[in-house]
């Protein structure tokens, strides 16, 4: 949009997802393991296999609203899904879902937004689904949503201004909604935002995303309300213009051990009353890194290179807030996040599969 630790419910969903529950790949040799909390039954580095879990991390899996955490579709029945018309069936129907998207789906108008409701998992086959020309709109009130490992793509219109101004088409837009988790997709080349979270969406975590090739990456904000909590960790932003993420208004955010390269407008842009903290991330040729405006800003343990701040940035401001007080996470050392993230971003072959 254009801007201005384990349970009965944790097992329970667990047997309600055999499709992609206790998921492994290899980790390439000396690659670090990623968050502890969220990969359980993790084999030592470079020894595999690894176990994606099926539930997320961070603000997405807190209890809190009367509803949370999130397990998407976790109780309702499992259909694959190939054409327009059946995801969309199944993406607005008022009963829990997860939908196995397997293979390319072409949108047509091009640019529509389908509208998905509560309770649902929507999830690639593999690396098979593509939503090509279209992505998804989360409305007010929309809550427990996993949008897990797609590829979403090519919304851009040839008669549009620089600015992406004439068209708005998302890849994925959250107006107040929450308890979302967007996991493993690979966003691209939009005619606006890859994922504009708007008005108050609150309790989602944005992880293991590859977003690239995109003027308008990340929005957060369009709200004068300060509630919203978010978690942002382990994406590779790549050849983007803006809003990487531009954070207006959020209470709480925690970005951590993400990767920025060839960034030509601005980078982590900390906004209005948002406290925020950056760790352990990693920027390489990236115009502005991170900054805050009026808000708070811790930063600790970045590497950053090839980059530069224009005058009268302010890189840091304040105590924010401290991220443990509300989950447990580990860090990846910064210096191994550009690797990591190129091995396991995006979809993987046997998530969903």
């Amino acid at each position: 949009m254009r801007s201005s630790a384990s349970s009965p419910r944790r097992a329970a969903a667990v047997l309600a997802l055999p499709l992609f529950a206790a998921l492994t790949v290899t980790a390439p040799a000396g690659a670090d393991a990623g968050p502890r909390q969220a990969l359980q039954q993790l084999s030592p580095p470079g020894t595999g296999p690894r176990i994606w879990p099926d539930t997320p991390d961070g603000f997405a899996a807190l209890p809190g609203l009367g509803r949370g955490p999130t397990t998407g579709g976790a109780g309702g029945k499992t259909v694959t899904v190939t054409t327009q018309a059946e995801l969309n069936k199944y993406v607005t129907a008022a009963e829990p879902y997860i939908i196995r998207v397997a293979g390319r789906i072409d949108i047509t108008p091009k640019g529509t937004e389908l509208r998905v409701a509560s309770n649902k998992t929507i999830i690639g086959a593999g690396t098979s689904g593509h939503i090509v020309g279209g992505g998804f709109f989360l409305r007010a009130g929309v809550h427990n949503v996993i949008i897990r490992n797609l590829t979403i793509r090519d919304t851009l219109m040839p008669d549009d201004d620089p600015g992406d101004d004439a068209y708005d088409y998302d890849a994925i837009q959250l107006d107040t909604a929450d308890y979302i988790w967007i996991d493993h997709n690979r966003l691209s080349s939009m005619n606006d935002g890859l994922i504009d979270s708007r008005k108050d969406t609150t309790n989602l975590t944005v992880s293991w995303n590859h977003l690239l090739n995109n003027n308008k990456t990340f929005g957060i904000g369009w709200t004068s309300n300060v509630t919203s909590q978010i978690t942002i960790h382990h994406n590779w932003f790549q050849n983007t213009k803006s809003r990487n993420p531009s954070a207006d208004n959020i209470a709480n955010l925690h970005m951590y051990n993400n990767h920025l390269q060839n960034i030509t407008g601005y980078g982590n842009f900390v906004r209005g009353l948002t406290k925020a903290v950056i760790e352990n991330s990693y920027y390489d040729t990236v115009r502005d890194p991170y900054y805050v405006e009026a808000g708070e800003l811790v930063q600790r343990g970045n590497i950053v290179v090839n980059s530069t701040w224009g005058n009268g940035k302010v890189k840091e401001k304040g105590s924010a807030f401290d991220p443990k007080s509300f989950y447990s996470y580990t860090l990846d050392p910064a210096a191994d996040v550009p690797a990591l993230l190129r091995a396991y971003t995006g979809p993987q072959g046997n998530i969903g599969a």
